[in-house]
């Protein structure tokens, strides 16, 4: 899955894969989590949150997840 880089303290890059509801998230000390059946409007309002790290804390964070790296 591509990854962009965000603007956070906590993440580094985030990816989105809208066929199977997938995001995949980099976290700043390089560890990378799946999460799935994540709705694609959640991972747009990540995107365009102020603070990304405060809205992955809070939405995306404790869902399903699985580390790849």
């Amino acid at each position: 899955m591509k990854r962009q880089p965000v603007s956070s303290s906590l993440l580094e890059t985030v990816g989105y894969d809208p066929e199977t509801e997938t995001l995949e998230a980099e976290l700043e000390n390089g560890r990378v989590y799946q999460y799935r059946d994540v709705p694609e409007s959640t991972y747009n309002k990540l995107l365009e949150a102020d603070s990304i790290g405060r809205y992955f804390n809070q939405y995306i964070r404790d869902l399903s997840h699985t580390r790849i790296e």
